[in-house]
């Protein structure tokens, strides 16, 4: 059964690694390089779970966060960063994040993780 999955980066190359792996998982794929375009995608598709990048342009990964939680507080939302302060961690976490990944993102982390949280929405 393939989940729709929406990345949040404003690298366009790590969209393209993680876009990689996941329709390699049989996923279906939306990018968004920003938190505004993030936003808008995820009120018109709903999609099944959120990869989102914490330092980004313009608004902040747990800005982002915090607003994709307020359009649906069901949200599954994996925070992937290149950040790995303990601290940044926590707030994710408190903020509402399922899950965390420190990048470069590893292939079997990423789907674990994936494939845990989507288990558990069914």
């Amino acid at each position: 059964m393939s989940s729709s999955i929406l990345i949040v980066d404003d690298s366009s190359m790590s969209r393209k690694i993680i876009r990689g792996i996941l329709e390699s998982a049989g996923h279906e794929v939306t990018e968004a390089a920003d938190g505004m375009a993030a936003i808008e995608r995820y009120s018109l598709e709903k999609p099944d779970l959120v990869v989102l990048d914490m330092v980004m342009g313009g608004m902040y990964g747990l800005e982002v966060l915090e607003k994709l939680y307020e359009i649906d507080e069901h949200a599954r939302i994996i925070v992937a960063t290149a950040d790995i302060q303990n601290s940044t961690r926590e707030m994710a976490e408190q903020a509402g994040s399922r899950g965390f990944l420190t990048k470069p993102i590893k292939k079997e982390e990423l789907l674990s993780l994936v494939n845990s949280l989507l288990e558990g929405a069914k």
